[in-house]
Protein backbone atom coordinates (compact mmCIF):
# COMPACT_ATOMS: atom_id res chain seq x y z
CA UNK A 1 0.00 0.00 0.00
CA UNK A 2 2.78 2.47 0.88
CA UNK A 3 4.62 2.12 -2.48
CA UNK A 4 1.28 2.65 -4.26
CA UNK A 5 0.55 5.82 -2.28
CA UNK A 6 4.06 7.14 -2.94
CA UNK A 7 3.56 6.54 -6.66
CA UNK A 8 0.22 8.35 -6.54
CA UNK A 9 1.79 11.37 -4.84
CA UNK A 10 4.56 11.53 -7.44
CA UNK A 11 2.15 11.36 -10.38
CA UNK A 12 -0.04 14.17 -9.07
CA UNK A 13 1.38 17.54 -10.02
CA UNK A 14 0.73 19.24 -6.70
CA UNK A 15 2.15 22.53 -7.95
CA UNK A 16 -0.35 22.69 -10.79
CA UNK A 17 -3.21 21.53 -8.58
CA UNK A 18 -2.50 24.11 -5.86
CA UNK A 19 -2.24 27.07 -8.22
CA UNK A 20 -5.50 26.04 -9.92
CA UNK A 21 -7.22 25.72 -6.56
CA UNK A 22 -5.91 29.14 -5.51
CA UNK A 23 -7.23 30.87 -8.65
CA UNK A 24 -10.61 29.15 -8.38
CA UNK A 25 -10.85 30.02 -4.66
CA UNK A 26 -10.21 33.74 -5.16
CA UNK A 27 -12.57 33.66 -8.14
CA UNK A 28 -15.37 32.28 -5.98
CA UNK A 29 -14.63 34.82 -3.26
CA UNK A 30 -14.83 37.57 -5.86
CA UNK A 31 -18.02 36.19 -7.42
CA UNK A 32 -19.75 36.11 -4.03
CA UNK A 33 -19.21 39.86 -3.77
CA UNK A 34 -19.96 40.60 -7.42
CA UNK A 35 -23.13 38.48 -7.59
CA UNK A 36 -24.96 40.31 -4.79
CA UNK A 37 -26.56 42.60 -7.37
CA UNK A 38 -26.77 39.94 -10.08
CA UNK A 39 -29.21 37.14 -10.85
CA UNK A 40 -30.15 35.13 -7.70
CA UNK A 41 -28.48 31.73 -7.49
CA UNK A 42 -25.48 32.72 -9.61
CA UNK A 43 -22.93 31.85 -6.93
CA UNK A 44 -24.53 28.44 -6.28
CA UNK A 45 -24.63 27.65 -9.99
CA UNK A 46 -20.96 28.55 -10.35
CA UNK A 47 -20.10 26.36 -7.37
CA UNK A 48 -21.78 23.40 -9.07
CA UNK A 49 -19.84 24.12 -12.27
CA UNK A 50 -16.57 24.30 -10.33
CA UNK A 51 -17.30 20.86 -8.86
CA UNK A 52 -18.11 19.56 -12.36
CA UNK A 53 -14.95 21.20 -13.69
CA UNK A 54 -12.71 19.62 -11.07
CA UNK A 55 -14.36 16.25 -11.76
CA UNK A 56 -13.57 16.66 -15.47
CA UNK A 57 -10.03 17.71 -14.55
CA UNK A 58 -9.52 14.50 -12.55
CA UNK A 59 -10.90 12.29 -15.33
CA UNK A 60 -8.85 13.94 -18.09
CA UNK A 61 -5.64 13.99 -16.04
CA UNK A 62 -5.80 10.27 -15.27
CA UNK A 63 -5.92 9.29 -18.96
CA UNK A 64 -2.55 8.72 -20.62
CA UNK A 65 -1.77 11.63 -22.96
CA UNK A 66 -1.03 9.08 -25.70
CA UNK A 67 -4.76 8.32 -25.83
CA UNK A 68 -5.49 11.94 -26.82
CA UNK A 69 -2.77 11.68 -29.43
CA UNK A 70 -4.22 8.47 -30.86
CA UNK A 71 -7.78 9.82 -31.10
CA UNK A 72 -6.89 13.47 -31.78
CA UNK A 73 -8.52 13.65 -35.21
CA UNK A 74 -11.62 11.79 -34.01
CA UNK A 75 -12.04 14.33 -31.21
CA UNK A 76 -11.51 17.10 -33.77
CA UNK A 77 -14.17 15.69 -36.12
CA UNK A 78 -16.73 15.33 -33.33
CA UNK A 79 -16.02 18.89 -32.19
CA UNK A 80 -16.68 20.30 -35.66
CA UNK A 81 -19.90 18.29 -35.99
CA UNK A 82 -21.13 19.77 -32.71
CA UNK A 83 -20.19 23.28 -33.88
CA UNK A 84 -22.17 22.71 -37.07
CA UNK A 85 -25.14 21.47 -35.02
CA UNK A 86 -25.10 24.68 -32.98
CA UNK A 87 -25.98 26.68 -36.10
CA UNK A 88 -29.19 24.63 -36.50
CA UNK A 89 -30.35 23.71 -33.00
CA UNK A 90 -28.43 26.14 -30.79
CA UNK A 91 -29.97 28.67 -28.45
CA UNK A 92 -29.84 32.30 -29.59
CA UNK A 93 -29.03 34.96 -27.00
CA UNK A 94 -28.52 38.65 -27.88
CA UNK A 95 -28.22 37.84 -31.58
CA UNK A 96 -25.62 35.06 -31.20
CA UNK A 97 -26.31 31.34 -31.53
CA UNK A 98 -23.64 29.73 -29.35
CA UNK A 99 -25.28 27.47 -26.77
CA UNK A 100 -26.67 23.94 -26.71
CA UNK A 101 -28.77 22.64 -23.83
CA UNK A 102 -27.48 19.49 -22.10
CA UNK A 103 -30.18 18.76 -19.55
CA UNK A 104 -30.34 21.75 -17.19
CA UNK A 105 -26.91 23.00 -18.34
CA UNK A 106 -26.22 25.32 -21.27
CA UNK A 107 -22.90 24.41 -22.94
CA UNK A 108 -21.00 26.69 -25.33
CA UNK A 109 -19.25 24.32 -27.76
CA UNK A 110 -17.05 27.10 -29.19
CA UNK A 111 -15.35 27.36 -25.78
CA UNK A 112 -14.62 23.64 -25.66
CA UNK A 113 -13.38 23.79 -29.26
CA UNK A 114 -10.28 25.65 -28.06
CA UNK A 115 -9.15 22.47 -26.32
CA UNK A 116 -10.11 20.31 -29.30
CA UNK A 117 -8.05 22.47 -31.69
CA UNK A 118 -5.08 22.30 -29.30
CA UNK A 119 -5.21 18.49 -29.36
CA UNK A 120 -5.54 18.38 -33.18
CA UNK A 121 -2.60 20.77 -33.65
CA UNK A 122 -0.45 18.78 -31.24
CA UNK A 123 -1.22 15.55 -33.11
CA UNK A 124 -0.41 17.05 -36.51
CA UNK A 125 2.87 18.61 -35.36
CA UNK A 126 3.85 15.39 -33.60
CA UNK A 127 3.48 13.51 -36.88
CA UNK A 128 5.20 16.27 -38.87
CA UNK A 129 8.14 17.39 -36.67
CA UNK A 130 9.95 19.52 -39.30
CA UNK A 131 13.50 19.78 -37.89
CA UNK A 132 14.14 22.94 -39.92
CA UNK A 133 12.23 26.22 -39.67
CA UNK A 134 8.66 26.28 -41.01
CA UNK A 135 7.70 28.43 -43.96
CA UNK A 136 4.23 29.59 -45.01
CA UNK A 137 3.90 26.50 -47.20
CA UNK A 138 4.45 24.25 -44.18
CA UNK A 139 1.81 26.17 -42.23
CA UNK A 140 -0.97 25.51 -44.74
CA UNK A 141 -2.09 22.14 -43.36
CA UNK A 142 -2.09 23.08 -39.63
CA UNK A 143 -3.83 26.35 -40.51
CA UNK A 144 -6.51 24.30 -42.27
CA UNK A 145 -7.14 22.50 -38.97
CA UNK A 146 -7.74 25.89 -37.37
CA UNK A 147 -9.64 27.53 -40.25
CA UNK A 148 -12.56 25.07 -40.30
CA UNK A 149 -13.69 25.50 -36.67
CA UNK A 150 -12.86 29.22 -36.85
CA UNK A 151 -15.22 29.61 -39.79
CA UNK A 152 -18.03 27.80 -37.96
CA UNK A 153 -17.44 29.89 -34.84
CA UNK A 154 -17.48 33.17 -36.79
CA UNK A 155 -20.86 32.18 -38.25
CA UNK A 156 -22.40 32.10 -34.75
CA UNK A 157 -21.04 34.91 -34.59
CA UNK A 158 -18.31 34.73 -31.93
CA UNK A 159 -15.36 36.85 -33.05
CA UNK A 160 -13.65 36.75 -29.63
CA UNK A 161 -13.35 32.96 -29.54
CA UNK A 162 -12.28 32.81 -33.19
CA UNK A 163 -9.56 35.38 -32.48
CA UNK A 164 -8.31 33.42 -29.46
CA UNK A 165 -8.03 30.20 -31.47
CA UNK A 166 -6.04 32.08 -34.12
CA UNK A 167 -3.72 33.57 -31.47
CA UNK A 168 -3.19 30.11 -29.98
CA UNK A 169 -2.30 28.79 -33.44
CA UNK A 170 0.33 31.50 -34.02
CA UNK A 171 1.75 30.97 -30.52
CA UNK A 172 2.22 27.27 -31.23
CA UNK A 173 3.81 28.02 -34.60
CA UNK A 174 6.32 30.37 -32.98
CA UNK A 175 7.38 27.64 -30.58
CA UNK A 176 7.77 25.14 -33.43
CA UNK A 177 10.50 26.98 -35.38
CA UNK A 178 8.52 29.36 -37.57
CA UNK A 179 10.95 31.31 -39.75
CA UNK A 180 11.14 35.04 -39.00
CA UNK A 181 10.56 35.86 -42.68
CA UNK A 182 7.33 33.87 -42.58
CA UNK A 183 6.27 35.61 -39.38
CA UNK A 184 6.93 39.02 -40.94
CA UNK A 185 4.87 38.05 -44.00
CA UNK A 186 1.98 36.95 -41.81
CA UNK A 187 2.02 40.18 -39.81
CA UNK A 188 2.11 42.24 -43.01
CA UNK A 189 -0.78 40.20 -44.45
CA UNK A 190 -2.76 40.77 -41.26
CA UNK A 191 -2.28 44.52 -41.54
CA UNK A 192 -3.35 44.47 -45.19
CA UNK A 193 -6.59 42.57 -44.51
CA UNK A 194 -7.62 44.75 -41.56
CA UNK A 195 -9.88 46.91 -43.78
CA UNK A 196 -11.62 43.76 -45.04
CA UNK A 197 -12.11 42.58 -41.47
CA UNK A 198 -13.65 45.93 -40.56
CA UNK A 199 -15.94 45.89 -43.58
CA UNK A 200 -17.16 42.30 -43.58
CA UNK A 201 -16.48 40.55 -40.25
CA UNK A 202 -17.16 43.09 -37.51
CA UNK A 203 -20.69 43.66 -36.30
CA UNK A 204 -22.00 47.17 -35.69
CA UNK A 205 -21.61 46.99 -31.91
CA UNK A 206 -18.02 45.72 -32.32
CA UNK A 207 -17.14 48.69 -34.54
CA UNK A 208 -18.65 51.07 -31.98
CA UNK A 209 -16.55 49.51 -29.22
CA UNK A 210 -13.34 49.94 -31.23
CA UNK A 211 -14.21 53.56 -32.06
CA UNK A 212 -14.97 54.20 -28.39
CA UNK A 213 -11.60 52.65 -27.47
CA UNK A 214 -9.79 54.96 -29.91
CA UNK A 215 -11.77 57.99 -28.69
CA UNK A 216 -13.26 57.32 -25.22
CA UNK A 217 -15.02 60.69 -25.15
CA UNK A 218 -16.93 59.98 -28.37
CA UNK A 219 -19.66 57.90 -26.70
CA UNK A 220 -19.17 57.94 -22.90
CA UNK A 221 -22.69 56.74 -22.08
CA UNK A 222 -22.94 54.19 -24.90
CA UNK A 223 -20.18 52.03 -26.36
CA UNK A 224 -17.58 53.64 -24.07
CA UNK A 225 -19.55 53.10 -20.86
CA UNK A 226 -18.18 49.66 -19.98
CA UNK A 227 -14.55 50.65 -20.40
CA UNK A 228 -14.86 53.97 -18.50
CA UNK A 229 -16.63 52.41 -15.53
CA UNK A 230 -14.12 49.58 -15.42
CA UNK A 231 -11.20 52.02 -15.39
CA UNK A 232 -12.87 53.96 -12.56
CA UNK A 233 -13.29 50.73 -10.57
CA UNK A 234 -9.68 49.60 -11.04
CA UNK A 235 -8.27 53.03 -10.25
CA UNK A 236 -10.43 53.60 -7.18
CA UNK A 237 -8.97 50.49 -5.52
CA UNK A 238 -5.61 52.29 -5.17
CA UNK A 239 -2.99 50.30 -3.22
CA UNK A 240 -4.94 48.14 -0.76
CA UNK A 241 -8.49 48.42 -2.08
CA UNK A 242 -11.75 49.50 -0.51
CA UNK A 243 -12.23 46.22 1.32
CA UNK A 244 -14.10 43.02 0.63
CA UNK A 245 -17.71 43.60 -0.46
CA UNK A 246 -17.16 47.36 -0.26
CA UNK A 247 -16.81 48.06 -3.99
CA UNK A 248 -19.23 50.74 -5.15
CA UNK A 249 -18.92 50.48 -8.94
CA UNK A 250 -20.49 47.04 -9.07
CA UNK A 251 -22.63 47.40 -5.94
CA UNK A 252 -24.60 50.23 -7.58
CA UNK A 253 -24.47 48.59 -11.03
CA UNK A 254 -22.33 51.25 -12.68
CA UNK A 255 -20.16 48.44 -14.00
CA UNK A 256 -22.08 46.15 -16.41
CA UNK A 257 -21.38 42.41 -16.68
CA UNK A 258 -19.06 42.58 -13.66
CA UNK A 259 -19.40 38.86 -12.97
CA UNK A 260 -18.44 37.68 -16.50
CA UNK A 261 -16.35 40.11 -18.56
CA UNK A 262 -15.26 42.47 -15.78
CA UNK A 263 -14.60 40.42 -12.60
CA UNK A 264 -11.05 41.77 -12.41
CA UNK A 265 -12.49 45.28 -12.02
CA UNK A 266 -14.41 44.10 -8.96
CA UNK A 267 -11.30 42.42 -7.55
CA UNK A 268 -9.07 45.46 -8.18
CA UNK A 269 -11.56 47.84 -6.58
CA UNK A 270 -11.90 45.75 -3.42
CA UNK A 271 -8.32 44.45 -3.08
CA UNK A 272 -6.33 47.19 -4.76
CA UNK A 273 -2.96 47.03 -6.50
CA UNK A 274 -1.57 44.47 -4.05
CA UNK A 275 -4.45 42.04 -4.56
CA UNK A 276 -4.28 42.53 -8.32
CA UNK A 277 -0.57 41.65 -8.35
CA UNK A 278 -1.26 38.50 -6.32
CA UNK A 279 -3.87 37.34 -8.83
CA UNK A 280 -1.69 38.18 -11.85
CA UNK A 281 1.23 36.41 -10.13
CA UNK A 282 -0.86 33.23 -9.90
CA UNK A 283 -1.63 33.40 -13.62
CA UNK A 284 2.00 34.08 -14.48
CA UNK A 285 3.11 31.08 -12.43
CA UNK A 286 0.52 28.85 -14.14
CA UNK A 287 1.66 29.90 -17.62
CA UNK A 288 5.34 29.42 -16.76
CA UNK A 289 4.52 26.01 -15.31
CA UNK A 290 2.81 25.01 -18.57
CA UNK A 291 6.02 25.93 -20.44
CA UNK A 292 8.02 23.95 -17.88
CA UNK A 293 5.84 20.90 -18.46
CA UNK A 294 6.35 21.33 -22.21
CA UNK A 295 10.11 21.26 -21.70
CA UNK A 296 9.80 18.05 -19.65
CA UNK A 297 7.36 16.28 -21.99
CA UNK A 298 8.36 12.86 -23.31
CA UNK A 299 7.26 13.53 -26.88
CA UNK A 300 6.42 16.33 -29.29
CA UNK A 301 2.69 15.83 -28.84
CA UNK A 302 2.91 16.55 -25.13
CA UNK A 303 5.21 19.53 -25.64
CA UNK A 304 2.99 21.18 -28.27
CA UNK A 305 -0.14 20.48 -26.24
CA UNK A 306 1.34 22.19 -23.16
CA UNK A 307 2.39 25.20 -25.23
CA UNK A 308 -1.10 25.42 -26.77
CA UNK A 309 -2.83 25.23 -23.38
CA UNK A 310 -0.37 27.68 -21.85
CA UNK A 311 -0.91 30.17 -24.69
CA UNK A 312 -4.65 29.69 -24.30
CA UNK A 313 -4.42 30.83 -20.66
CA UNK A 314 -1.96 33.61 -21.57
CA UNK A 315 -4.08 35.25 -24.25
CA UNK A 316 -7.25 35.09 -22.17
CA UNK A 317 -5.50 36.88 -19.31
CA UNK A 318 -3.80 39.48 -21.54
CA UNK A 319 -6.96 40.35 -23.47
CA UNK A 320 -9.28 40.42 -20.46
CA UNK A 321 -6.92 42.53 -18.33
CA UNK A 322 -6.22 44.79 -21.31
CA UNK A 323 -9.95 45.21 -21.83
CA UNK A 324 -10.80 46.10 -18.23
CA UNK A 325 -7.87 48.53 -17.90
CA UNK A 326 -8.71 50.38 -21.11
CA UNK A 327 -5.66 49.44 -23.18
CA UNK A 328 -7.68 47.14 -25.49
CA UNK A 329 -11.21 47.34 -26.93
CA UNK A 330 -13.99 45.61 -25.01
CA UNK A 331 -14.49 42.03 -26.23
CA UNK A 332 -16.26 39.06 -24.72
CA UNK A 333 -13.21 37.25 -23.35
CA UNK A 334 -13.38 35.69 -19.89
CA UNK A 335 -10.71 35.66 -17.20
CA UNK A 336 -9.59 32.02 -16.71
CA UNK A 337 -11.20 30.21 -13.75
CA UNK A 338 -12.30 33.61 -12.42
CA UNK A 339 -15.21 34.77 -14.59
CA UNK A 340 -18.72 33.45 -14.13
CA UNK A 341 -19.70 30.88 -16.76
CA UNK A 342 -19.98 27.12 -16.77
CA UNK A 343 -18.51 26.52 -20.23
CA UNK A 344 -15.54 28.73 -19.42
CA UNK A 345 -14.79 26.93 -16.15
CA UNK A 346 -15.17 23.53 -17.79
CA UNK A 347 -12.90 24.46 -20.70
CA UNK A 348 -10.07 25.74 -18.52
CA UNK A 349 -10.29 22.74 -16.19
CA UNK A 350 -10.13 20.37 -19.18
CA UNK A 351 -7.06 22.24 -20.38
CA UNK A 352 -5.46 21.96 -16.95
CA UNK A 353 -6.29 18.26 -16.92
CA UNK A 354 -4.37 17.84 -20.17
CA UNK A 355 -1.39 19.62 -18.60
CA UNK A 356 -1.56 17.19 -15.68
CA UNK A 357 -1.82 14.22 -18.04
CA UNK A 358 1.29 15.28 -19.98
CA UNK A 359 3.18 16.03 -16.78
CA UNK A 360 2.31 12.64 -15.29
CA UNK A 361 3.96 10.81 -18.20
CA UNK A 362 7.34 11.97 -16.89
CA UNK A 363 7.04 9.22 -14.28
CA UNK A 364 5.59 6.50 -16.50
CA UNK A 365 7.50 3.86 -18.42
Amino acid sequence: MQPLLRKLRIQIDWTLLLVLAAIVAVGMINLYSASRTAIPGMFTHQLYMVILGFSAFIVVSTIDARVYQQYGYVIYAVGNIVLLAVLFIGKTVKGSTRWIGVGPIQIQPSELMKIVVAIALAKYLHNDPMPEGRTLRHMAAPFGLVALPMGLILLQPDLGTGMLILLMFFSVMLFTKLKLRSLFTLVLTGVIILPLTWAFLLQGYQKRRILAFLDPASDPTGAGWHSRQSIYAVGSGQVLGKGYMQGTQHMFNFLPEHWTDFPFSVWAEEWGFVGSMVLLGLYLFLIIWAIHLASQAKDRFGAVLCIAIGSFFFWHVVINIGMVTGIMPVVGVTLPLFSYGGSSILTFMLGAGLLMSVGSRRFWA
